[in-house]
């Protein structure tokens, strides 16, 4: 069985909704990289079992992020962030070379650069 990687980050977004059961299941298959024999060990129930449970989690979290997609809109707003603090620490620099650092541009681009921290914190 392969794994998709992409739900082990679906399961950090919504893995509160998977059985509890599910749920340890997956994060042993996922985040701990154990076998099925290992896991169905640890809980006591079959390969096939432990298969059958990764493939319901699986479905149930792709399909919610199919329906809500916060983990792609939480992606893209990370991207996003990302890319506003790279600019805006070129602003800095540009200002400071080629502008003979204006401190308007100087104290804006701190302001900037503080609520861009202040996001990506959160």
């Amino acid at each position: 069985m392969s794994k998709n990687l992409e739900v082990s980050y679906l399961l950090d977004f919504y893995g509160e909704v998977l059985t509890e059961k599910q749920r340890d299941v997956m994060l042993q298959y996922y985040n701990e990289d154990l076998s099925l024999a290992e896991i169905a060990e640890n809980f006591g129930i079959t390969r096939q079992g432990v298969r059958d449970a990764i493939k319901r989690g699986e479905a149930t979290l792709l399909k919610l992020e199919e329906k809500v997609g916060f983990a792609k809109r939480y992606r893209a707003l990370q991207d996003s962030l990302e890319q506003m603090h790279a600019l805006t620490k070129n602003i800095r620099f540009l200002n400071r070379e080629r502008c003979g650092s204006d401190y308007e541009i100087n104290q804006n681009a701190d302001e900037l650069l503080a609520l861009v921290e202040k996001l990506e914190e959160i």
